[in-house]
């Protein structure tokens, strides 16, 4: 009798106890889901959570989740375009068929600091570029160019059509074909240098040393990035795209 009254007490201190982390944990996240949720919180926009992404904002490891809940609103994602100063005029949803298309649809003619030839894209597509060109494309051009960049160049977006690879085209339909994803060639300095990967990707020096730059840091806002390395059909451009599960090379 004894060991069992032992047994149950020890059942109720570890029941007892679990209870208390459980009640510190509950009152712990509703006085943090306030503190965040007031007006007036003190936690800065690019660290609360439930804060909309401003493009211009530090980046902090609640970036991330405040883009990928973005860029799955159409409505949010326009206004942080428009809040950013890029211009990305609306346009009607393109629907060609279940493959094919452009939700969310515009026409970027203008990044936060740089120019673009005008493009047919998605606002997910503009968003994830518009954090690539002012979080790495800009900060690494004053880095290791000394200089600004004044336009991205770029050969399309949406294209209806199935994956490209170097037996030939792919049973799978591309990203291309939802405008998820844009193909970018190079830069266009703003003391009138002209950049391409086909030009200056190799070598040595602060030109290619840019480019491997603004490669690399486009893993960090966009999901698959593909570029000279991978193979010769991205010898001339970089393969920016938002979907899939993540691979960078």
């Amino acid at each position: 009798m004894t060991q069992n009254n032992g047994r149950r007490r020890f059942l109720y201190l570890a029941a007892f106890f679990v209870f208390r982390i459980l009640v510190v944990v509950i009152v712990l996240g509703g006085g943090g889901w306030v503190l965040l949720a007031h007006p007036k919180t003190p936690v800065p926009s690019h660290w609360n959570p439930l804060r909309d992404l401003k493009v211009s904002a530090p980046v902090t490891p609640v970036t991330r989740y405040q883009l990928n809940r973005t860029v799955a609103d159409e409505t949010q994602c326009r206004a942080t375009l428009a809040e950013a100063g890029v211009h990305f005029e609306a346009m009607e949803g393109l629907v060609v068929d279940q493959s094919c298309g452009i939700a969310a649809r515009g026409l970027l003619t203008r990044l936060a600091t740089s120019h673009i030839e005008a493009i047919e894209t998605s606002c997910a597509t503009t968003l994830r570029l518009a954090m690539w060109e002012h979080h790495v494309v800009q900060p690494a051009a004053h880095e290791l160019l000394g200089t600004g960049i004044a336009r991205l160049r770029h050969v399309g977006s949406y294209n209806c059509r199935r994956m490209r690879t170097l037996q030939g085209e792919n049973n799978g339909w591309s990203s291309h074909a939802r405008a998820d994803s844009i193909d970018i060639i190079g830069v266009v300095t703003t003391d009138g240098r002209v950049l391409t990967l086909l030009n200056n990707w190799q070598g040595t020096g602060p030109e290619p040393a840019f480019l491997r730059k603004i490669w690399r840091g486009a893993c960090d806002w966009f999901r698959v990035v593909l570029g000279p390395d991978f193979n010769r059909l991205h010898a001339d451009h970089f393969h920016l795209q938002g979907s899939g599960w993540g691979y960078c090379r």
